[in-house]
């Protein structure tokens, strides 16, 4: 009888370390959040028009706080664009005025033209409060599983698949 009561405890038992796992790395995304003060403190590259200096799947870390006021011409920043839920990845090539009131110009280093067409309707600058963080730091290719899985929905079925198949499977 004490037999049968260890598998329904340890399937418990499980699932709970699983929703643990699951659980500290969103309280780990949202310490880094708050700690670098940017929505997405980690992106990865999604298309070449960074390159050379960034390649498609490059995992970039983010920083919005304690950045002098604006980025300088030649930082590279990542920002929103409205309608739209995709961060973009890009060189501040300009900078008009200082302060609060500085508006940018960016553009992809692998692009022939600047970022005008990207920005909006009747939008021609970025301002601060459009950026989510300036690059502080990347590693190549890391961020690629995170293409594959947006491009091969089904990649995203069979790894949940695998990862429960291994919790259920795993024995203490």
């Amino acid at each position: 009888m004490l037999s049968g009561l260890q598998n329904p405890r340890q399937a418990a038992a499980q699932l709970l370390n699983f929703g643990l796992i699951l659980s500290s790395a969103f309280m780990m995304w949202k310490g880094l959040s708050v700690v670098t003060n940017s929505p997405s403190p980690i992106v990865v590259v999604l298309s070449g028009s960074m390159e050379p200096a960034f390649q498609r799947g490059d995992l970039l870390f983010l920083n919005n706080r304690d950045i002098p006021s604006e980025p300088d011409v030649g930082d590279v920043v990542v920002y929103n664009v409205q309608e739209k839920s995709i961060p973009i990845v890009h060189r501040v090539v300009r900078k008009f005025g200082q302060g609060a009131k500085a508006q940018f110009l960016t553009k992809g280093d692998n692009n022939v033209a600047d970022d005008t067409e990207l920005f909006g309707r009747g939008k021609d600058y970025l301002v601060r409060t459009d950026m989510i963080g300036k690059v502080v730091a990347y590693i190549p290719f890391v961020g690629y599983v995170t293409i594959l899985l947006s491009e091969h929905p089904w990649l995203k079925t069979v790894m949940l698949g695998l990862m429960g198949l291994v919790v259920v499977l795993q024995r203490e």
